[in-house]
Order: C-alpha cells, then sequence, then structure tokens
C-alpha cells in the first residue's frame, strides 16, 4: 500500500519506542514500472544524457487500481513512485508518473507505458517509448520476502525503526533514497552485519 510509515518521522519514532524494525514504504515489484523507469533514468544520466521530460501511464484491473480511483489514495501512490524516478535524476525535470486507470477486464495484468525524452551529444534529440506488461500479484512476493527477513534480522538484532537498506532495495518510497546498485550493496552488508540499517 502507498501509505507512508517508514519514511514518516512519527511513525519512525513510533517502531524506535517500540523497539521494533519497520521497512516501506509502497512495495516495488520485482520487475515493474518503477523498477525499469528507475532503471532507464539512471541509465541516462550515467552515460550523459540530459533527460528533459518524462511520464509513466499504468492500467490494470486488480484492486490496486479500483482503490487508486480514490483520489487521496493516488496522491500518494503517484509521490512515491515520481519520487523513486527524480531519485535517479540530480536535476528537476518535468515527470508524471502513477496509476492512470482501472480496467476491469485486465484483472490482475499491469501494463505500464513509459516515455523519456532528452537530449546527448550535440544536442541531438533521444526519445524512448516501453510498454511493460506483467502479472502484479506474484510480481512482489519476492520483495515481500526479502522485506520480511530483513525484518527478522533487524528484530534479531535489537535494531528499532527504519531499516534503510532494504527499504531503498524493495520500496518506491524509502526513508532514503538509493541507486539500485547502491541500496543492493547495503542490503547485503546488512544480511553479512557490515551495514547497521
Amino acid at each position: 500500500m502507498p501509505t507512508f510509515i517508514a519514511s514518516d518521522p512519527v511513525w519512525q519514532k513510533k517502531f524506535e519506542r517500540a523497539r521494533l524494525p519497520v521497512v516501506g514504504d509502497d512495495v516495488m515489484s520485482q520487475l515493474g514500472a518503477t523498477v525499469v523507469h528507475k532503471a532507464l533514468a539512471k541509465l541516462l544520466v550515467d552515460r550523459g544524457v540530459k533527460v528533459e521530460e518524462s511520464y509513466q501511464l499504468n492500467v490494470g484491473g486488480d484492486a490496486d487500481f479500483l482503490n487508486m480511483l480514490e483520489q487521496e489514495r493516488l496522491r500518494s501512490k503517484r509521490e512515491s513512485k515520481t519520487s523513486a524516478v527524480r531519485a535517479m535524476i540530480p536535476y528537476d525535470v518535468p515527470l508524471r508518473i502513477g496509476p492512470s486507470d482501472y480496467v476491469d477486464f485486465l484483472a490482475n495484468e499491469k501494463v505500464c507505458y513509459i516515455w523519456m525524452k532528452g537530449r546527448y551529444f550535440g544536442g541531438a534529440p533521444l526519445r524512448i517509448d516501453v510498454k511493460l506488461s506483467v502479472i502484479d500479484a506474484p510480481n512482489s512476493a519476492g520483495i515481500v520476502i526479502d522485506a520480511v527477513r530483513a525484518a527478522k534480522i533487524g528484530l534479531d538484532r535489537g535494531i528499532s525503526g527504519p531499516l534503510t537498506s532494504v527499504s531503498a532495495y524493495g520500496f518506491k518510497h524509502p526513508p532514503v533514497q538509493m541507486s539500485y546498485e547502491e541500496a543492493k550493496r547495503k542490503f547485503e552488508l546488512f544480511i553479512e552485519g557490515k551495514e547497521g540499517r
């Protein structure tokens, strides 16, 4: 769910006082729209492409998309997905990211369209159009298992409050945004006991 808990300082303090670890917010699929969009944004920046604009439109037919018809829920979902991509681009870029519509006959299939516009050497224009189609339910299962295992490690080690490494690795709106590579490295170090959170 896109409700912000692990990234909210008030909730962080509540978990610290209760001596409990917390992970989140808004789980990222194993390979979904946000993961692909983040990877493309980072690739373009790393290769010297100036990203000028980008959007991501998602449609689906499951309960998540049905809930997004309610504007209040849609706002936090858009913020969550946008912050994940924005963290990969070190300058301001117009972005429009988030669920676009509920299409009941898609059932648990999620279809995403990513469009990016930029310029590379000599000001030459670049456009990327991607369409991704996934079955949504199993797409987050592995990440949720990783998050549960990380929470158990945190609990066993007496760590309270947000677990930043697994949150950045598996969630769209973590307390601390990181590139996928950095988050994965820090998460592996956390598992090995070499990283505190």
